[in-house]
């Protein structure tokens, strides 16, 4: 196949990442996604990262801060607020839930603390079911 060099609009190459980032079925950076994708189009790594912020702001994504990595959203919409990640540091599983108790205690003490909460990422870190099973 030959590759691209023509502009893409936005939101094709929105489509064509977040399809990309679905697919990898793991945490990837936006160079691994310019690897994976380097068949079909030529992408600079800004064009990336701005990509990846629009999916982001419309909930297609989550950046994973301690990997420096991204996924894809497994859920259609959150209802109960901000995403918790489980990141297994055997096999690198990624399982995505919601937990509105755990967010709440984190709003309450931040209005008593008068802390002005800009952006949210829970994290754990461990390992997963089938690594301790295996262990």
């Amino acid at each position: 196949m030959r590759k691209s060099t023509k502009r893409r609009p936005a939101e094709v190459q929105d489509k064509i990442i977040a399809t990309a980032l679905r697919d990898a079925g793991k945490p990837v950076s936006a160079y691994e996604l310019i690897d994976q994708l380097r068949d079909e189009m030529v992408l600079a790594p800004q064009t990336v990262y701005r990509a990846l912020g629009r999916l982001i702001a419309e909930g297609q994504a989550h950046r994973l801060e301690s990997l420096n990595a991204f996924v894809a959203c497994r859920h259609q919409k959150h209802d109960e607020g901000t995403a918790v990640f489980a990141i297994c540091e055997s096999c690198g599983a990624v399982s995505e839930f919601a937990c509105a108790p755990a967010v709440a205690a984190l709003d309450a003490w931040a209005e008593s603390a008068r802390f002005a909460v800009e952006r949210r990422t829970i994290e754990l870190r461990g390992t997963c079911r089938d690594c301790a099973a295996a262990g």
